[in-house]
């Protein structure tokens, strides 16, 4: 049979704050020449050492707004400060159609906007071993205030009950460990039926079966 020429895995990752999966999803995407991670888009100013298109896509409000209005974005959202983020589609498409992977780190609204317009793309929940691993987790960053961690760790009760409406569940005990696990769950996506079918038939029909 010839190589595969089937369109990448399209994978979201999310999972409360704390929980790691910055982490894990870097650890994939380095240790996988075909995967990569998307790179959202935002209004905001840039901080001092970020780099264009490698830390985001920076655009002017109206720039975003006109992504917006052009349908550019697969997913986007308004935060209270009044700067947008959002995942830009064509890089992403880009990299599908050489038949690589990307994933999105994403947050659980954001991933419900992608799953509604991409039903094909796969949903990871990253979670820790323990919910006091994940108080420990937050406090140990030592970056926000006691109320700032009381509110995340109510927050991610409320993600918990959404992870749901994910395929997979990925439990952080390692960073080793869980991007095995993502990892192994591209792969068996790239074996699914639905996915290999008409390159099977193609080749079928040029006779390279």
């Amino acid at each position: 049979m010839t190589r595969s020429k089937n369109k990448g895995v399209l994978m979201v990752v999310s999972g409360p704050a704390g929980v790691g999966k910055g982490t894990v999803c870097d650890a994939v995407a380095l240790s996988c020449r075909d995967v990569f991670l998307s790179v959202s888009a935002t209004s905001r100013k840039p901080r001092e050492g970020e780099i264009e298109g490698v830390h985001y896509y920076f655009k002017t409000k109206e720039e975003f707004e006109n992504m917006i209005k052009n349908k550019e974005l697969i997913e986007y959202n308004r935060y209270v400060n009044g700067n947008y983020y959002g995942t830009p589609a064509a890089p992403i498409d880009q990299h599908l159609e050489k038949g690589e992977s990307v994933i999105l780190e994403i947050d659980v609204e954001g991933g419900k906007q992608i799953k509604k317009k991409r039903p094909d793309a796969v949903m990871v929940f990253v979670v820790p071993p323990s919910f006091m691993e994940l108080e420990r987790r937050l406090r140990g960053r030592a970056t926000e205030s006691e109320e700032d961690i009381l509110a995340r760790l109510e927050r991610a009760k409320v993600e918990f009950e959404l992870s749901a409406i994910y395929d997979y569940i990925v439990v952080n005990d390692t960073v080793e460990n869980a991007a095995e696990k993502v990892k192994a769950i591209i792969a068996a996506e790239k074996c699914k039926t639905q996915r290999c079918i008409d390159e099977i038939r193609k080749n079928i029909q040029g006779g390279n079966l």
